[in-house]
């Protein structure tokens, strides 16, 4: 037999299809119940990133950066919230309740509501984002808002966790605010309304529980901090923070 005609044939013969239960030597399921993989199955965690008094020219604060979820590896329910208190009194939150579901091994579409409150007029918003971890081991979080009338908002949220040894860590943390338009009602300015930069160092007692102190700038631009500087509001601010991050 020629070698051409060799390799037609091989070309053309069946694959032999795999056997599944090759290795099982015959063994089933049949009288116990099948073992449940860990994608099967449904799991809760609640993470406080952020629970800290900061303290700058605008005076002092408890703020708060909480995020829950429930479900599995590829579908989940999840909870942000998001705020600052003041002697007592909300002055601003946001609060999201999201459906999350896995786009690749290190990116989540998400979907759903938000809601902000404080002193100004409460508004609800339509949420579409993603998140995941991004190339050299950035945190990144961005999510596109539609709100009443038409008003469209970006957030963006970036951080990285930086190791000294395996419990003493640096977090450099970025959030920024856009806006389509102006919102005189709730002193928002178009374009770039506000900015935040911080640094925290945290030391883990344990993975779960860590104390950290840090420093946070914030900033107002355009409309925004024009109005913030007719209500007294310092536009920006170099703030000292301590809190705790804690998980479970």
């Amino acid at each position: 037999m020629s070698g051409g005609h060799a390799m037609t044939m091989m070309k053309h013969a069946p694959m032999p299809l795999r056997d599944p239960h090759a290795a099982s030597d015959g063994y089933t399921y049949e009288t116990v119940p099948r073992p449940h993989e860990a994608d099967e199955m449904n799991f809760a965690s609640l993470l406080a990133d952020r629970f800290e008094v900061n303290e700058g020219r605008n005076g002092n604060a408890l703020a708060y950066d909480v995020q829950a979820w429930y479900g599995r590896d590829y579908d989940r329910l999840i909870m942000k919230a998001e705020g600052d208190v003041d002697q007592g009194n909300l002055q601003e939150s946001r609060t999201e309740l999201l459906w999350g579901h896995a786009l690749t091994s290190f990116w989540d579409t998400q979907l759903g509501v938000r809601v902000d409150q404080g002193d100004e007029p409460a508004q609800s918003w339509l949420a579409l984002g993603v998140e995941g971890l991004a190339p050299y081991w950035f945190d990144v979080e961005t999510t596109a808002y539609l709100g009443s009338a038409g008003q469209l908002s970006l957030r963006l949220d970036v951080s990285y966790e930086l190791l000294f040894t395996q419990k003493l860590i640096l977090q450099p943390r970025f959030e920024a605010n856009f806006y389509r338009k102006s919102d005189r009602q709730r002193s928002r300015g178009a374009g770039l309304s506000n900015l935040s930069a911080g640094l925290r160092l945290r030391y883990e007692i344990r993975r779960e529980l860590a104390p950290y102190i840090g420093v946070e700038w914030g900033g107002l631009f355009g409309a925004t901090a024009t109005a913030a500087g007719t209500a007294g509001v310092v536009a920006d601010d170099l703030r000292a923070v301590a809190g705790l991050r804690f998980w479970f």
